[in-house]
């Protein structure tokens, strides 16, 4: 980066959507992962067959609701491009660290890049889990969301899992 700068921004320093009008249309993908950390109790709960919950299956319902907000990404974040996305799938898991993973991954050919969408849709199926949970403790914490790497554009990236 030689010379970073807020992409956001015009040349005032005013919010401005970035113009992507030049910029040729390529295949972009991009896969976001949220972390859930739950109580043992809970997670004994949901190891033993998803829980049903008076608003449903937590993991199915989460898996919606992550496919749901993020094809609404440019609705939900100023400045941030509508999608038409082409894809979008949210896996999750529990991991050997007892840890409840959550991974969105979504794909596009477009002008500009997915990964919000990743991000949005993993953030609110972690979310999701949450809310359905609650009721059983509100000792849950929500951690890493982050991106895990795309592909399209300027550059690709991908980070150490």
């Amino acid at each position: 980066m030689s010379n970073p700068t807020f992409t956001h921004l015009d040349a005032a320093g005013n919010p401005s959507m970035v113009n992507v009008s030049e910029k040729a249309v390529t295949q972009r993908s991009a896969r976001a992962r949220a972390i859930v950390s739950l109580p043992q109790a809970v997670l004994d709960l949901l190891e033993r067959g998803d829980i049903h919950m008076p608003k449903g299956p937590v993991f199915q319902t989460a898996i919606i609701a992550g496919v749901m907000a993020a094809k609404k990404t440019g609705e939900l974040i100023p400045l941030c491009h509508p999608l038409g996305m082409d894809h979008c799938s949210v896996s999750i898991h529990v991991n050997e660290q007892q840890d409840v993973v959550v991974e969105c991954t979504a794909s596009v050919n477009a002008k500009t890049g997915i990964e919000m969408e990743a991000l949005t849709g993993a953030t609110l199926a972690a979310l999701t889990i949450y809310d359905m949970c609650k009721a059983l403790s509100h000792d849950i914490v929500i951690r890493e969301i982050r991106l895990m790497e795309k592909t399209g554009g300027k550059r690709d990236f991908k980070r150490e899992e």
